[in-house]
């Protein structure tokens, strides 16, 4: 009779685990005007189902940390040091101007990035000179040094009591856990073939004096993508901007096994047809989510049917292709199959 009560209680704990994984992962663009994919949107949350919330690439589409989509934000990730990326720029206010000419106002010195990083007690996980550029940043916000997040065994363990740095190199790997008894979400910083300088209304005087007259900026390190394994078993490859490379298949498709893809359709990198090539043949996700497209890429939710975007999606193959409508909230399995808001 023990051992029936013992494996009736193993079972029920099995299904419950199981039931928990299998929960969909969140994920929400930020972008300029409600419903819609425009001209400066770069930035997008996920949410694990253990709660744990990442924000990508804060870029200009935000007004800063005061933002009332934010929410709660455990971890801040960042792909490079552009503007449009690490935000020098921020919304006057969300649905302000048009969707290709936002309204914005500069965020110097401090940059949307360190701004929401610093209100919401993040973990900042990137590169390390990109890390160590936004942590000064939050110390000169709060009065007091941005330390090393603590672990518990290899995990950060949230909530956090005040922002910390998670620095990685390129290929490097941070776990990053809701709460002491959730499942662990892995964070990789992958390769992209980009650029990463700060722009230079963010620098000290000093470096902007010394900078300027040759119109030059400072490097913070390689650009990066990132892997995130989710705890349903999602794996979503975020490009970050990148031209086409050949670790798109070798590490992100062969190794990693990613199933979703957030891909930047930045003009100055890839063509529609580089873009689809990377879908359809390098990586081969389930599903691919479409943003920094650098244009007016819909009207009234629809793609335009004029746009880059659109021929974009026209030639992805054997996998839909969902644009980064701002505030919409996707929902994925751990397949990469989109169960609700697509």
């Amino acid at each position: 009779m023990q051992a029936h009560v013992i494996r009736a209680i193993f079972v029920l704990a099995a299904a419950t685990c199981s039931s928990a994984w299998a929960q969909p992962v969140k994920i929400t663009p930020l972008g300029s005007h409600t419903g819609e994919l425009c001209m400066r949107d770069r930035a997008t949350i996920f949410e694990d189902p253990t709660g744990l919330r990442i924000l990508y690439d804060a870029g200009q589409s935000v007004t800063g940390a005061d933002d009332p989509r934010l929410g709660k934000i455990d971890v801040v990730i960042l792909s490079h040091a552009h503007g449009d990326h690490i935000g020098d720029l921020k919304m006057k206010a969300l649905d302000g101007g048009t969707c290709d000419n936002p309204l914005v106002v500069s965020a110097a010195p401090n940059s949307t990035t360190t701004e929401i990083a610093a209100a919401k007690n993040a973990a900042v996980i990137m590169v390390v000179p990109l890390a160590n550029f936004i942590g000064r940043k939050v110390e000169s916000i709060r009065g007091k040094p941005t330390m090393a997040c603590s672990q518990t065994g290899a995990d950060i363990v949230g909530p956090l009591a005040a922002p910390c740095l998670a620095t990685v190199q390129t290929g490097g790997t941070r776990t990053v856990k809701a709460s002491a008894t959730s499942k662990a979400v892995e964070i990789t910083a992958v390769p992209a073939a980009h650029d990463s300088t700060v722009p230079i209304a963010l620098l000290g005087e000093a470096e902007r004096k010394y900078l300027e007259p040759d119109s030059v900026s400072l490097i913070l390190g390689p650009p990066s993508g990132y892997v995130i394994r989710f705890t349903n078993g999602l794996t979503a490859y975020l490009t970050g901007d990148t031209g086409l490379h050949a670790e798109m298949q070798v590490v992100e498709r062969d190794f990693y096994k990613a199933n979703l893809m957030e891909l930047n359709l930045g003009q100055s990198a890839l063509t529609p047809e580089a873009a689809a090539y990377a879908v359809n043949t390098l990586v081969q996700p389930a599903a691919v989510i479409l943003s920094h497209v650098n244009e007016a890429a819909t009207a009234g939710g629809k793609v335009r049917p004029t746009t880059r975007s659109a021929a974009f999606i026209t030639l992805v193959q054997g996998r839909p292709g969902y644009p980064a409508l701002s505030g919409k909230t996707m929902e994925f399995d751990g397949a990469g199959k989109c169960v609700a808001g697509c």
